[in-house]
């Protein structure tokens, strides 16, 4: 079973020091539980070698590996699973690609999109973007998120396990977790720590006190 608690999203150019594998090394140590290729400001040959580098990283450890998107690159590194959005190939394609065991994740803002990507079979949901973020391309940095609310609401309406994402720190994170996602999903709360092997450790340890709390 997978543990969701701390969904690492790789991004270099958000990062302030580091690559993407030493920043992936650092928050393993940490006991991040999922990590997320996304990279996409690289080509699909640069993720690729990428992504190789990671599966060797998350492979020693049972973390499992997720690609961002890209059902053929998932495939190529090997990785555990994809995660898909509105633009990308249906869950059942995805399914059919990468097997049975694969995990399928995708992102969903809105209970009914939640409700009709579970029953599709999607393994887990994204949910967001819970706060303001601008990590996103289709996101401006003054939009509202959706807030723990509708986090809430979706948790409520689905089976599967929900992460919570977008503009979540470990000073935000609580309200997520005790609203009901089973984890959070971050970017910059790890790529541009400091320590990105405490910032992992601080998470991972609000979310585990707010599922005491829940």
């Amino acid at each position: 079973m997978t543990d969701w608690d701390v969904y690492l999203v790789t991004q270099e150019s958000l990062s302030t020091e580091g690559s993407t594998r030493d920043i992936v090394e650092a928050a393993v140590a940490g006991g991040v539980d999922v990590v997320q290729l996304r990279e996409k400001d690289r080509s699909a040959r640069e993720r690729y070698h990428l992504g190789r580098k990671l599966r060797a990283v998350t492979r020693e450890v049972g973390v499992p590996l997720i690609v961002n998107d890209r059902v053929d690159l998932a495939a190529a590194v090997d990785a555990d699973g994809v995660h898909l959005g509105d633009a990308d190939l249906p869950i059942a394609v995805a399914r059919e690609q990468l097997g049975p065991d694969a995990l399928i994740g995708r992102s969903v803002s809105f209970v009914e999109d939640a409700r009709a990507a579970a029953e599709k079979g999607a393994d887990y949901l994204g949910v967001g973007a819970v706060y303001a973020t601008g990590s996103k391309d289709d996101i401006d940095d003054e939009e509202e998120g959706v807030g723990p609310e509708r986090v809430a609401a979706i948790a409520d309406a689905v089976d599967v396990p929900v992460v919570g994402i977008g503009g979540i720190t470990a000073d935000n994170a609580a309200p997520v977790v005790e609203a009901g996602a089973d984890g959070v999903a971050v970017i910059t709360a790890i790529t541009r720590a400091d320590d990105p092997a405490a910032a992992t450790r601080d998470l991972g340890a609000v979310v585990e006190r707010a599922k005491e709390r829940r």
